[in-house]
């Protein structure tokens, strides 16, 4: 049985490992989900911890992991590199802020071999921006090309209010920094009701005027925050609908790796994105796996079935015992996340904070 055999149903998890299992450790054996989708893209998160507190994401007075739960830095280096023996093609770093990491440059010069050996094909980096100053120019020196910046208002006052402990001329800094160090820049901004509805024409042009590209985000309903997140909920159809108002838009075929679909702004020329977990989901086309600092792996975003990839890891010094817990993983990989807005007990659909899995 051929593994896009697998697309029209689930099979079972012995006969996915029949089809990976025998080259463990290579890339000749591809990681193949029991759907037939080829998992191509690793997002590593190497902190739960962040020098904002986004209303949307966490809530201000948060417990972290203790440091002595999170992987080492040469750990989260063996298993990024375990993973691009296996077929990993694009590999983002996230977090929290993946950049109040200390010594995170050692993991990123450490990664760059894939790149110059040409087994990786992208690098990348997702942050709020905040130290970007410090670490744009090595950043670049390490063979990233692209930066994704998490970004929601262009209002020095909005911004305090959304990260609660942000800079907004620190993180225009950043953007600054990057530009110079030679690094794309997407922007990411996530739609919520009542906070920045307003400013979606505002951040489009922003992003464009400087030759970035803009993603828009729904809310994603991903651990307790203080406030009620039914009430921050902005569906993006309505958001494309209001844009269209304005702006001519047509589709592109344009993809990053991850779920957006693009369109060009003819009045701008400028590429802009659309993330909707909410009110279309983009599961069909799911390439991703997400590694958390403290070594588990999540096969789906709005899912809470994962993996210890920790225990396999320090078990062996060689990879044998890491790769069969990846194709043990692979192969329970879901159709679809279980994502909904629940206006009735206003509770997240999955308890873990985006923070803890990664952005």
């Amino acid at each position: 049985m051929s593994c896009l055999e697998a697309c029209n149903g689930r099979l079972p998890a012995d006969k996915v490992s029949s089809m990976i299992a025998p080259g463990a450790g290579s890339a000749e054996y591809p990681m193949v989900d029991p759907f037939g989708r080829h998992v191509t893209y690793l997002r590593v998160s190497v902190t739960d911890r962040c020098d904002f507190r986004c209303v949307y994401c966490m809530s201000e007075h948060m417990t972290f992991l203790p440091k002595k739960d999170l992987l080492t830095l040469e750990e989260l280096d063996r298993l990024c590199s375990a993973f691009v023996a296996r077929g990993v093609r694009k590999l983002r770093i996230t977090g929290g802020e993946p950049l109040v990491r200390k010594n995170i440059m050692w993991l990123f010069r450490a990664l760059s071999r894939h790149l110059e050996s040409g087994r990786l094909e992208e690098l990348t980096l997702t942050t709020n921006g905040s130290q970007l100053p410090r670490y744009a120019a090595d950043l670049a020196a390490c063979g990233l090309e692209r930066v994704n910046v998490s970004l929601d208002t262009l209002r020095p006052d909005r911004f305090k209010s959304i990260t609660r402990w942000g800079d907004f001329s620190q993180v225009m800094n950043g953007l600054a920094a990057a530009e110079k160090a030679g690094l794309a820049i997407k922007l990411n901004a996530v739609a919520l009701k009542g906070v920045n509805e307003d400013e979606i024409e505002d951040l489009v042009r922003f992003a464009h005027g400087r030759g970035y590209d803009l993603t828009l985000i729904e809310t994603m309903p991903l651990g307790e925050i203080d406030g009620d997140r039914t009430e921050q909920y902005l569906p993006l159809s309505i958001v494309r609908a209001r844009l269209m108002d304005r702006f001519t838009m047509e589709d592109i075929p344009y993809r990053t790796g991850g779920p957006a679909r693009f369109v060009r702004v003819a009045e701008t020329g400028g590429r802009l994105g659309f993330i909707t977990p909410m009110t279309h989901n983009f599961c069909e086309s799911c390439n991703r796996v997400r590694l958390t600092c403290t070594g588990t792996l999540y096969m789906c975003l709005g899912q809470e079935d994962a993996a210890d990839l920790r225990s396999p890891l320090r078990a062996s010094a060689d990879d044998t015992l890491l790769s069969a817990a990846i194709d043990e993983a692979i192969g329970r990989k879901p159709k679809g996340h279980d994502f909904v807005i629940d206006r009735r007990t206003r509770r997240p659909a999955v308890s873990r904070h985006m923070s803890v899995t990664g952005g």
